[in-house]
């Protein structure tokens, strides 16, 4: 078996799926990210309450996992994949609300979020991913 046969159709793959993708790899890294530097942070520097900052990091770090799993399951066609990456670009929206309501340099990356979380649900809720998610389980 080739490397052309056994690849999937570009049809299968439309270009809002693999935008998703990035999307949700983005969040998801982003997430991944800031877990360990509170982890770290936590680690290296003296804090009132050291375990609850810790435990904090590993939360957010696990949080992190789930959208690479959905980018992971979306990439593979797989229509579950589409609910978890859904549901964290639709926790961008408040987070990036509440950003918004800050000062200093918050409020521009709460655009970012909130753009980010917005074309998430754009390009995942598009009917050509619907086509693409759902034409293979039926």
């Amino acid at each position: 078996m080739t490397a052309e046969t056994s690849a999937p159709a570009p049809a299968a793959r439309p270009a809002q799926l693999l935008a998703a993708v990035a999307l949700t790899v983005a969040e998801g890294t982003a997430l991944v990210a800031w877990g360990g530097y509170m982890i770290v942070a936590a680690l290296v520097e003296s804090t009132r309450n050291q375990g609850l900052a810790e435990y904090g990091g590993v939360v957010i770090l696990l949080m992190g996992l789930l959208p690479l799993l959905a980018a992971r399951a979306l990439l593979r066609l797989r229509s579950w994949g589409r609910t978890p990456a859904v549901l964290t670009h639709s926790l961008c929206l408040p987070v990036a609300y509440y950003m918004w309501q800050s000062s200093g340099a918050m409020p521009v990356l709460g655009v970012l979020v909130g753009l980010a979380g917005l074309a998430g649900l754009v390009v995942l809720l598009n009917p050509k991913v619907t086509k693409a998610l759902y034409q293979q389980a039926g």
